[in-house]
């Protein structure tokens, strides 16, 4: 006898180890683990190795596994093999889209649990040393998706680009040409932006411009997905703490 189980597990930026060890012990206590393609690796490791592992990776273009179908997967290995650890990167609460496979999942009777991760839409930015609020430049921060599920921008970066405060737009990049226009309509041609790409990993890449400049930045560096865009007058701390350090070296040199 099985008790069906599915846990929805967040696997954090990228950095293996900013996992959690709530999520490490339930990748050891696993029978099936469902991972996606912006899991790292290296946290595989930590599987009960008498589990069994099913890649079901999802990036724009290329879908292994459609999400009803995965659906169906969660549920038809809880009741043949027990535990399922659904591992996504990030927070699954955070566009993950873990909400609707534990409401599937409970729906079919199976038990359901979550361990948060921490979300690339904060850590991504602090890896960088851009922080999301700071005294005397923003006292907030919005969190937004960049596509939503019609595939168009969503309506709230209008909204954010009249506020002052600091916005991380995650799945972005495709609309990168409609974010600038908006913030540019709101006169905020020189407000600071820095676009991460795979963030908190050894491929980590980041431009770093202006409204106004930021498109070119792109191009010159060849940024792409996944990719995190970061506006606001934060972005100006990652300089200064780099002109803080050079000018500590230099004095020392």
């Amino acid at each position: 006898m099985v008790t069906p189980k599915l846990t929805v597990v967040g696997a954090g930026p990228g950095d293996a180890d900013l996992i959690t060890l709530k999520a490490i012990k339930a990748l050891k206590n696993a029978d099936v683990v469902l991972y996606d393609a912006l899991v790292n690796a290296d946290l595989l490791e930590y599987v009960n190795p008498n589990a069994e592992l099913i890649f079901v990776g999802k990036r724009r273009g290329c879908y292994r596994y459609q999400q009803e179908q995965i659906n169906e997967l969660i549920v038809a290995r809880g009741k043949s093999h027990g535990h399922v650890v659904r591992l996504k990167g990030g927070d699954p609460f955070v566009f993950g889209r873990g909400a609707e496979e534990m409401e599937y999942a409970a729906k079919k009777g199976l038990q359901v649990a979550m361990v948060p991760g921490i979300s690339s839409s904060l850590a991504v930015p602090a890896y960088q040393n851009v922080p999301l609020t700071k005294r005397g430049s923003s006292e907030s921060f919005w969190v937004i998706t960049g596509t939503t599920k019609q595939h168009k921008l969503s309506s709230d970066v209008a909204l954010a680009a009249k506020s002052s405060a600091t916005v991380v737009i995650l799945m972005g990049m495709g609309k990168l040409s409609q974010i600038v226009e908006l913030f540019q309509q709101e006169g905020k041609y020189n407000l600071p932006v820095a676009i991460i790409q795979d963030g908190t990993t050894t491929r980590e890449k980041i431009g770093v411009g202006t409204v106004n400049t930021i498109e070119a930045i792109v191009e010159e560096k060849q940024l792409s997905n996944p990719a995190i865009i970061i506006l606001g007058e934060v972005v100006k701390h990652r300089e200064e703490i780099l002109e803080i350090q050079n000018n500590i070296l230099t004095k020392t040199a």
